[in-house]
């Protein structure tokens, strides 16, 4: 079959490096999942949300365009004052231990740069979210891995070792594996001077109670969470990502920010995430669906004979039965029937494919396609 997904009609020109900095030349930048714009793709390679948001969401937006002279024509809150307000409410914190930024992984990136020593190592388990490395590189931060155990589970008594700070995503990308809380705190309580960031992407799917780490910060003043509008709120394409910790990292974070991009949500992005959070009802019955269909993908998947991880995210990781060939073979062909899921060239996971949880539909699709290649 002819490769639909793929066109030549854009030569790439040559790129000139005379004039790029030591910096930029030595970085080798996050690669994002491929957005391909075709008819009839069934996309499950990005981990977006297979839901609209809330409907009150684009009525909060309209409600802005309206007056188009009033509100658009001036800056927005520089520190979202109005959406850390009632983010306070709902995670039941002060508005002083929230902070706000342009997507999870810009709050990520000014986490690297205020908190992480330069002569110091910072740990991360040796799989884990791609955009760490490239942080690393960027901010000279002398970042070591830590080998997961063959369950691909963390092992915190492996990270008893001097360090800057610890960052671990959980649910792991792109495992989808969880770690309990209880061993979150014994992190903590090891590493009382270095600053642990629990990147919090897809709590929100986890059907473990009380999962996240957000509970702790009063109690830990060297502790970071972030997480993301994009995934369980099905708000890509806002941009709104946050952290939780104590005043004064957050006062830190803010002084970068300042420094960086005094407005990093627009109106449009602050106005939808606060309606977004005003529905919760909206929010909770939309990740239960995610939830039902991962347990639904998650055995069907394992009846065609493949290994599945345990997955608390809105993915789950799954290795092919060897009657299927090579892991990439059957990543091309589900590719050729229009199927894309997430291939990740790299040791110890190249026999791995993350796929989205998408709609009852989307899912079917997956499966009735492995059914008819294999």
């Amino acid at each position: 079959m002819v490769d639909t997904l793929t066109s030549n009609a854009d030569a790439t020109p040559e790129i000139n490096t005379r004039l790029w900095s030591t910096l930029i030349r030595n970085l080798t930048p996050y690669t994002p999942g491929e957005q391909p714009k075709h008819d009839n793709l069934c996309k499950l390679n990005t981990n977006e949300n297979p839901f609209p948001p809330s409907p009150k969401v684009a009525e909060a937006i309209a409600q802005v365009l309206l007056n188009q002279a009033d509100h658009l024509k001036r800056y927005p809150a520089p520190e979202s004052d109005e959406l850390r307000a009632v983010m306070a409410q709902v995670y039941q914190v002060a508005p002083n231990q929230i902070f706000v930024g342009n997507g999870s992984d810009e709050v990520l990136a000014h986490i690297f740069a205020c908190f992480f020593v330069k002569d110091r190592s910072v740990l991360t388990p040796d799989i884990g979210y791609s955009f760490y490395p490239v942080y690393a590189d960027t901010f000279h931060v002398n970042l070591v891995t830590i080998a997961l155990k063959a369950d691909f589970s963390i092992d915190v008594d492996d990270y008893r070792r001097p360090c800057s700070g610890i960052i671990i995503a959980n649910p792991n990308a792109p495992t989808g594996v969880l770690l309990p809380l209880a061993d979150i705190e014994k992190l903590l309580q090891e590493h009382r001077n270095a600053v642990i960031v629990i990147d919090e992407a897809y709590i929100d799917f986890a059907d473990t109670p009380n999962a996240s780490a957000v509970s702790l910060i009063d109690k830990y003043d060297n502790l970071v969470v972030t997480q993301t509008f994009s995934k369980s709120r099905s708000l890509a394409g806002l941009r709104v990502g946050m952290a939780f910790a104590n005043h004064s990292l957050i006062e830190a974070l803010n002084r970068y920010k300042n420094s960086f991009n005094s407005y990093p949500l627009d109106r449009l992005a602050q106005a939808g995430a606060v309606a977004s959070l005003q529905d919760n009802d909206y929010f909770v019955a939309c990740n239960q669906k995610v939830i039902a269909l991962r347990h639904d993908v998650t055995q069907a998947l394992t009846q065609l004979g493949f290994t599945v991880l345990p997955s608390q995210a809105n993915f789950v990781f799954a290795k092919p039965p060897a009657s299927m060939g090579e892991t990439i073979q059957v990543f091309e062909k589900l590719r050729e029937q229009g199927v894309i899921v997430r291939h990740f060239n790299k040791p110890k996971i190249s026999s791995y494919l993350r796929i989205t949880i998408g709609t009852a539909e989307q899912n079917q699709r997956l499966l009735d396609t492995l059914t008819n290649l294999f």
